[in-house]
């Protein structure tokens, strides 16, 4: 029998998301999962260090979903936002029926995006439910079930089929009988790699 440590540390990834850190008499393995962490952020973490020093971490296993050299450069998350914040500024200044879905893929990970944009351009983003947000009361702020609004994050089963028939995923086509512009903004990073030269 063996008594083991377990630390949880933030991944970063989604809110919740950890990563395992395992010290025993035998060693000590950090299990990543899925993580999304910047530069310099390691450094800062409390319990990876033992006094000044990096613990002596046996074993990692490590999310490899991005090994690979297409993805050498993979902008950070404050890069992202900035260029997003900059195209959705200047489409939805164009007038009240110009509009923005975010083709969100996944329903948890996007939060940090669409906190920022409501709080830069003071535009609430539609969300199909406010359910999933309940232990996150944060983030009640920045979203909304209100289809009339110029940022949307709804779904449906089959978004692209929606968005090339000029409708939102909420079924939204117009405003005030209005035919509405809408942009398409799909924030992934195996997006991001696959187009990457």
């Amino acid at each position: 029998k063996e008594d083991i440590e377990v630390t949880l540390l933030p991944a970063g990834h989604c809110p919740g998301s950890v990563m395992f850190l395992f010290q025993g008499d035998n060693g000590t393995v950090l299990y990543t999962g899925d993580f999304r962490l910047a530069k310099g952020e390691a450094a800062r973490m409390e319990l990876l260090h033992s006094g000044t020093r990096v613990k002596d971490i046996q074993s990692v296993y490590l999310d490899t979903t991005f090994c690979d050299p297409k993805f050498y450069h993979i902008p950070s998350r404050e890069e992202c936002l900035n260029g997003i914040l900059e195209l959705v500024r200047s489409w939805t200044a164009l007038s009240c029926y110009h509009v923005v879905w975010l083709n969100c893929k996944a329903a948890y990970g996007y939060e940090y995006l669409f906190t920022n944009l409501s709080e830069e351009l003071g535009i609430k983003v539609h969300v199909n439910k406010l359910d999933m947000f309940k232990n996150m009361p944060e983030i009640l702020y920045h979203v909304t079930t209100d289809r009339n609004t110029q940022i949307h994050a709804c779904r449906h089963p089959r978004d692209d089929d929606c968005f090339r028939g000029n409708r939102l995923p909420c079924g939204v086509t117009s405003q005030n009988g209005t035919r509405l512009h809408i942009i398409s903004i799909k924030p992934s990073t195996m997006w991001f790699g696959e187009r990457n030269k």
